[in-house]
């Protein structure tokens, strides 16, 4: 009989972690500030006699770039709100920003999660924000029976809304602007030793040539002196 305990518990301490981790989340966990990047809204099926039919997913404030990839039976509704200030782009001005996306899943194969699945729904935005923020996305999962289960909850709750970790972006470019300094500064360099290449080719000139100068005259003296003695 103790054995039996002993080996229940065991069996029950190792599915545990297993149910710990069948939450809805956003996978990759981490994302840069400011970056374009895809997220994938993470659904597992927790159930094992209803499927789920519908996903709904409340955005923090900011993402005023989102878009879906389409997926075969699920219909996707976007809500917006509109901006207090807009945002201003290549393209002109966003006034609006995404607040909230629902899956629904049509009566096809396709348009459900059944038990023992999972579906990522993957979303394309611009990461709002600042390094060191954490970006928390409400989630309702509703299954084939009516349940709805609420991931609204804090990190360490039974059933936590999905996060993600918001990371130092790209260095700005006037972080690089050393570069084309030290490039000019060896273009300078080399630029300042042809001129002293060329002054010391023009002093060799010079002297090759006064050197042939004095070889003629003291040639034609020589020949001066030869006439003379002749005479």
């Amino acid at each position: 009989m103790h054995r039996q305990i002993a080996v229940l518990a065991a069996a029950g301490a190792l599915a545990a972690p297993a149910a710990a981790q069948a939450h809805v989340t956003l996978q990759p966990k981490t994302a840069q500030a400011g970056s374009f990047t895809v997220l994938d809204v993470r659904v597992p099926n927790e159930r094992n006699q209803t499927s789920t039919v519908k996903v709904d997913v409340q955005f923090p404030a900011g993402f005023a770039s989102v878009s879906y990839q389409p997926i075969p039976g699920w219909k996707v509704k976007v809500i917006t709100t509109k901006l207090a200030t807009p945002v201003q782009t290549d393209d002109g001005p966003i006034t609006e920003a995404v607040s909230r996306m629902i899956w629904t899943g049509s009566r096809s194969a396709g348009g459900k999660i059944a038990p023992g699945q999972f579906m990522d729904f993957p979303i394309s935005v611009q990461v709002p924000g600042k390094a060191g923020d954490v970006l928390t996305f409400k989630a309702l999962q509703t299954y084939s029976n009516g349940e709805i289960v609420r991931w609204i909850g804090a990190a360490d709750a039974d059933q936590p809304a999905p996060t993600i970790d918001v990371t130092a972006g790209p260095l700005p470019a006037a972080t690089n602007a050393a570069a084309p300094a030290a490039t000019r500064t060896v273009v300078e360099k080399q630029s300042a030793n042809d001129t002293l290449a060329i002054i010391a080719l023009v002093v060799g000139l010079l002297g090759l040539a006064a050197g042939g100068g004095g070889l003629l005259v003291a040639r034609r003296t020589q020949g001066g002196q030869r006439t003379s003695h002749g005479a």
